[in-house]
């Protein structure tokens, strides 16, 4: 068993390290302060069928909770929309927000784990930058993880990863990511 008050992840090691002072040496930065890091990362699946079946849901929640390794939350609809057959209050998807050492654990499972398993994987997209230093990223299937068991599950859902750092501009929050060895494809 782990030692909890001793065990740091692995990428948040290499992040102290290597990165902060490959970043600081990169674009000059003259305070510790201003060199960009991880801030969170939020893990989102929307289970449209939910409307017909609301079991999916909370399989749709396990799978989450799963992956992450912290319990994921139930969205609910906020407004009801006739045309979807949508209900306000209506369980529609799940989500969860990691911080600290999750995040870390998460992102070095998600980059050497989950990304390798997916079909025909020839890199993420290097432009899903949102302006921000945010990169946002979506798998098709939940079964790339291996805390999946594929047997067990009733149906393939997509999933959205967004990776929220402190960078001012995407130039900085890819370098950041790249220094995590995040494959990007251009």
């Amino acid at each position: 068993m782990l030692d909890q008050a001793t065990y740091t992840p692995r990428l948040k090691a290499l992040f102290k390290d290597q990165v902060r002072a490959a970043l600081k040496e990169e674009f000059g930065y003259k305070n510790d302060m201003q060199i960009p890091r991880l801030d969170k990362i939020v893990l989102n699946m929307g289970v449209g069928e939910a409307v017909k079946d609301t079991k999916k849901v909370k399989s749709a929640q396990e799978e989450l909770t799963l992956i992450a390794g912290q319990k994921a939350v139930i969205t609910k609809a906020k407004k009801s929309i006739a045309g979807f057959r949508v209900r306000e209050e209506m369980p529609l998807g799940v989500k969860v927000t990691l911080r600290g050492d999750r995040m870390y654990e998460f992102l070095d499972r998600l980059i050497t784990i989950a990304l390798p398993r997916v079909r025909d994987f020839r890199g993420v997209k290097g432009s899903s930058f949102d302006g921000r230093g945010n990169y946002a990223m979506g798998l098709k299937e939940q079964i790339v993880f291996p805390e999946i068991e594929f047997d067990k599950v009733d149906e393939v859902l997509g999933m959205d990863i967004i990776i929220c750092t402190t960078a001012p501009t995407d130039a900085e929050a890819k370098a950041l990511l790249k220094q995590f060895n995040m494959p990007f494809n251009s």
